[in-house]
């Protein structure tokens, strides 16, 4: 698996949408801004960190199937930005290990998750 993980490796994870020209907007309120490129007049792409890439396309018969998670070190900033851009989080989940995932769902139904490390209680003792 080593070679696969070598440099020059690029993740471009799709999310299929019926209508582009509707979806942009609610991506760029959930993401903080415009676009990083748009590859042609229905895709958009997002770098969300170096060598990694969320893609907004439109392709009608693929659209509401997405399910993608990124795992972010400040989710309670970045959950609180998207709010107040007007975009809400749809669901909650903290796994056992107390680890955490808001869940967010453009109009097609498509999921896009927030991650982040459980909350830590700094006036506990280590």
């Amino acid at each position: 698996m080593g070679d696969f993980l070598a440099d020059g490796v690029e993740l471009f994870a799709g999310v299929c949408v019926r209508d582009y020209a509707q979806a942009l907007p609610w991506y760029e309120a959930l993401l903080g801004g415009p676009p990083t490129f748009r590859a042609h007049d229905t895709e958009a792409v997002w770098e969300l960190a170096p060598h990694r890439w969320l893609v907004v396309e439109q392709r009608p018969e693929r659209a509401g199937h997405a399910t993608q998670t990124v795992f972010v070190d400040d989710l309670d900033a970045r959950v609180a930005a998207a709010s107040e851009r007007g975009v809400e989080p749809a669901d909650q989940e903290t796994y056992g290990d107390g680890v955490r995932k808001v869940i967010f769902r453009d109009t097609d139904g498509n999921e896009i998750g927030f991650g982040g490390n459980p909350v830590t209680d700094p006036g506990a003792a280590d």
